[in-house]
Formats: C-alpha cells, structure tokens, sequence
C-alpha cells in the first residue's frame, strides 16, 4: 500500500460519504431472512450484503463473533467477505475487540493486521482495559502495514457507562499521544457510541477518526451524531447495521439513506 489508513479513510470518506456498515450475521438475522443458520446461510448473508454496499459506503465492518461460532467454515466465510470487500476499495473495519498482554497482542495483530494475513483488515477494533500500553505492539504493527485501530473508549451499550467514565479520559490521551506526527488521521482511532446524552471528555487535541456505533436500531439518528460529535465532525464515520439488514432487498437503498442524511447533517454548519 502506498497510503496510510487515515489516508485512505480520508479519501473513503470524501468519496462516499461518512458510512460504516455492519455484517452482523446473528441467528436472529439469519432466521429473519429466511436462511439456515449455518455456514451456508453465514456466506449468503455475507455475498448479499457485500454486493449491496460494498461500493457505496466508506467502510464496512464484519462481527467477528458471528463467524468464530462456526469455527474454520465460518472463518472462511469471514476472509471472503474481506478480500471481497478489499478488492471493491471498501474499508474493512474488523469488530474483534481485542485486548490482552503484549505478548497476546503481537499475535493477534499478526492475525487481524499483517497484510499477509487471510483476515487481514484496514484496521480492527481493540480493547484498552489491560492498560493503554498492551496495545502498543498492535499500534506499531498498525502503523507497519498502513493499518489502523479503534480503541473502545465510551461504547453505545449504557452498562458500560459506569466503568467507561473511570478510564475515557486515559484512553483518549493514549490515542492523541499515540497519533502525534501523523496526517490527517493517526493510525488509532476511538470507538464512541452515537447514543450518548453528551461528550464529557475533550476530543480538542485527538487527531483521530472516531467509529460511531448506535446508529438506527439503538435509537441513533444522524442528527444525533451531528450534534453529539460536532466539534470533531469532520472524523466521523457513524455505523449502522439492524436499520439497513433487517429487510435483504433495502439493504442498499437504506445504505444509501443513511450515508446521504449523514453527510448532509455533519456537513451543515453547527447551530
């Protein structure tokens, strides 16, 4: 690769609009579709969505979950849906939340980041809470295969609310220390959910894309995301999933929906 991944997402983003998609292939999902839940169905799921938004939204992100429970076939399933979506220009943004000691997170960023890797990944999501500087053996591989990471600091579950609030403020200064020199965006990216009442930490100094999940199911609209993320809008990539899955013949059509009603609320000038 020739371009960093802030590089790249930049461009993704000024491209097709500030959208990340998720493959959430849940039994209920799959029943809902009328599929077997079962490889067969998994890679389906997988081929339907790829082939509705893989050209249209800025980055995609797959579940990993929902393919480690069926073991190697479903983890085949997963490496086609990446290189499929690679091999479209989309961004892959890998939902394995990661964390554990430096020795665990060289392996795992081996997995989901060196570029020779079936499940290699333009960036994936991580877990800080064994400490800031387990992740920094995954940041530096990040860096040497023009990846990124999104560290989970102030998630869209509420339960995480009462624990998150204690560590937010060290994860953020961890990722803004960790981006210093780099342009436009770092390599390490936050995870904060659209469905928070307010920011109560500062973003003013972090120089970093920030993933937005809660979008559409969890009761997130894009003027939400405007509003809560307004100073930093212009590193937003909002996520959606049940809102566009629920129905595999709309699935474009919300896709579309949603990333045009996004861009036009983070683009409008905050009141």
């Amino acid at each position: 690769m020739d371009q960093s991944f802030g590089e790249r997402l930049r461009t993704r983003l000024d491209e097709r609009g500030p959208l990340c998609v998720g493959i959430d292939p849940s039994p209920a999902l799959l029943h809902s579709w009328d599929l077997d839940d079962s490889p067969a169905g998994l890679e389906r799921f997988s081929r339907t969505v790829v082939d509705a938004v893989a050209d249209v939204a800025a980055a995609v992100k797959p579940q990993s979950a929902f393919f480690e429970r069926w073991g190697s076939r479903g983890i085949a399933v997963l490496e086609r849906a990446i290189a499929d979506l690679r091999d479209a220009g989309t961004l892959v943004v890998l939902d394995v939340k990661r964390g554990d000691i430096d020795s665990t997170m060289a392996a795992y960023a081996e997995a989901y980041l060196d570029r020779g890797s079936p499940l290699a990944a333009d960036a994936v999501t991580l877990s800080p809470y064994l400490g800031f500087a387990s992740l920094e053996g995954a940041i530096a591989s990040a860096v040497a295969n023009d990846a990124g990471v999104f560290v989970l600091a102030r998630t869209s579950n509420p339960e995480a609310a009462p624990l998150q609030r204690l560590v937010a403020g060290q994860v953020i200064a961890g990722a803004t220390a960790a981006n210093a020199g780099h342009s436009p965006f770092g390599p390490v990216g936050l995870v904060m959910g659209a469905t928070l009442p307010g920011l109560e930490e500062s973003l003013d100094d972090f120089n970093g894309a920030i993933l937005a999940p809660g979008l559409g199911a969890q009761g997130a609209t894009p003027a939400d995301v405007a509003r809560l993320f307004a100073p930093v809008r212009h590193a937003v990539l909002p996520s959606v999933s049940r809102a566009v899955l629920a129905d595999p013949a709309r699935i474009r059509e919300r896709t579309l929906a949603y990333r045009d009603e996004c861009a036009d609320q983070l683009s409008a000038t905050p009141v």
